[in-house]
């Protein structure tokens, strides 16, 4: 019923779809959406998904180019050759709590390690308490740096591989 891999353009193309509809509000997932499709094409940006019955219903990706993040942090987070980062961790609500985000990060984890990459970073806001808890259990426990990203305090561990 569940499967965890490295998205196809095709599951990429679906699962950003579902995140332009549940945020309509927000223009910014239609360049989102481009801008992760194209970084995908080139190897820049490695996506996984979970599938429900070949429904995507959450995601996870490798930054492999620092130039695909956004904020001033990103020497500090990814280098491309020793450092990755981990960025677009979401599920549908009918879905968290149920494991299937930790499977997940596991096989994006184990990809990176397989590709020779040494260590992982990711980030979270400060306020989102459960999801540091989460993140320092996935043992991203090494603090890196801090940094303000649309006005929130968002604050970045790293893991070994």
């Amino acid at each position: 019923m569940f499967s965890y891999k490295k998205a196809s353009l095709d599951e990429l193309d679906k699962i950003w779809d579902k995140d332009i509809e549940e945020n309509r509000d927000d223009k910014r997932y239609i360049t989102w959406k481009k801008e992760f499709i194209d970084a995908a094409s080139k190897g820049d940006i490695v996506t996984f998904v979970i599938l429900c019955d070949d429904d995507p219903i959450g995601q996870c990706s490798i930054v492999i180019n620092k130039n695909n993040i956004k904020n001033p942090c990103r020497d500090l987070l990814c280098d491309g050759e020793n450092k990755v980062y981990l960025s677009t961790l979401r599920i549908e609500k009918q879905f968290e709590g149920q494991g299937h985000i930790s499977k997940l990060v596991k096989v994006a984890e184990k990809y990176a390690k397989d590709r020779g990459f040494s260590s992982i970073t990711i980030g979270s806001e400060a306020q989102e308490s459960r999801n540091l808890a989460i993140y320092l259990h996935f043992g991203y426990t090494k603090f890196v740096t801090s940094c303000v990203e649309d006005n929130s305090l968002i604050l970045f561990y790293e893991k070994s591989l």
